[in-house]
């Protein structure tokens, strides 16, 4: 069975690609996970060792993989560039970026967030 939700004929090799990069890059996370949970669930220090290793190869293979994606497809690079390396709040960073408001920049979308009004967080849907 196929991985792609589009006709595989239909998409170029460039679109096969990243779609490769983005398979790749959820299964090196995955894998990051699942060492990171036997690292710290496991009581002899010498595997627990060997396993903390084989978790920040996954790590560092995930970071290659993101490299290729902010170097290839686009949006990667405009957003890491805003995100990755800042001091303080990720949240009001995004604050900054947005304007205060929601991802394009609306301010009215705020006060539909979870948490904040009676709204089921689902921005200018109903409107």
């Amino acid at each position: 069975m196929s991985d792609y939700h589009e006709p595989v004929e239909e998409l170029s090799q460039e679109a096969r690609n990243f779609s490769r990069a983005l398979k790749s890059l959820k299964e090196e996370i995955e894998a990051v996970d699942w060492y990171h949970q036997r690292v710290v669930t496991c009581n002899d220090t010498e595997l627990a060792a060997i396993m903390a290793h084989n978790r920040d190869e996954e790590i560092e293979h995930a970071c290659m993989t993101i490299q290729w994606l902010r170097k290839n497809m686009p949006g990667w690079d405009e957003e890491l560039r805003n995100y990755l390396f800042k001091e303080g709040s990720i949240i009001g960073h995004e604050e900054q970026i947005t304007g205060g408001g929601g991802a394009d920049g609306d301010p009215d979308l705020k006060k539909d967030q979870p948490g904040t009004s009676d709204s089921l967080g689902l921005g200018k849907l109903g409107k």
